[in-house]
């Protein structure tokens, strides 16, 4: 890292994150934007092509609105083939969040975090060092009392709890109605195992505000 700028991907799916992303990356002399994309899939597409060049970090959203999260074996893939992994998140979901940091990912950092931070905790996992975002490690230590979701099945608890139908929730997982069917199914016997009611929408809604997954 002496010699060179380092060389950074930057996957975020929110247009005015991502650009201002850029900008700090930019504007520091020791850092090197080698692209921006939209979802994971699409920096993988170009890291197809024969002459991509690597890039020493990923800096990671792991939440897409619109389409599935982030697949954790996607980033152990990334995080064998030697590329650092930072995770960019809004802490939206734990049990994804848990699942990524067991992969072996450099480090967390906040989306709520001080730019500052972000460059900081970019630093440092360069240095192959760890960075934890403080609210980071409490949601990891805080969420060991909910029952543990998968990343598809919280997602679609926020999803459903806050609002959306059931088509509406399949259609932004990018799922059939029957699969996001399955994953509610699944959330309301995890919290009946666990000792909590969730069997309706309103109940569904109260659980999912008590775990904070929504306000």
């Amino acid at each position: 890292m002496e010699d060179r700028r380092a060389l950074l991907v930057v996957v975020e799916d929110h247009v005015l994150q991502r650009r201002r992303t850029v900008e700090l990356i930019e504007q520091d002399p020791r850092l090197q934007l080698l692209s921006a994309h939209e979802t994971l899939d699409d920096f993988f597409a170009t890291q197809r092509q024969p002459d991509a060049d690597r890039p020493d970090l990923v800096l990671l959203d792991l939440m897409v609105d619109r389409g599935p999260s982030v697949d954790p074996q996607a980033v152990a893939r990334m995080v064998d083939e030697g590329i650092l992994v930072l995770v960019f998140s809004a802490m939206a979901s734990a049990p994804l969040l848990r699942a990524v940091l067991h992969t072996g990912v450099a480090g967390v950092v906040g989306k709520r975090d001080s730019e500052e931070d972000l460059l900081v905790a970019i630093h440092t996992a360069l240095r192959h060092a760890t960075w934890m975002s403080p609210e980071a490690a409490e949601i990891i230590a805080g969420d060991r009392a909910r029952p543990r979701f998968s990343g598809q099945e919280e997602r679609a608890l926020i999803l459903y709890a806050s609002g959306l139908t059931l088509d509406a929730v399949a259609a932004e997982l990018g799922v059939a109605r029957e699969t996001a069917k399955t994953y509610l199914e699944r959330v309301k016997a995890k919290y009946a195992a666990s000792g909590r009611i969730a069997r309706t929408k309103t109940e569904l809604r109260s659980e999912a505000a008590r775990d904070q997954l929504i306000d």
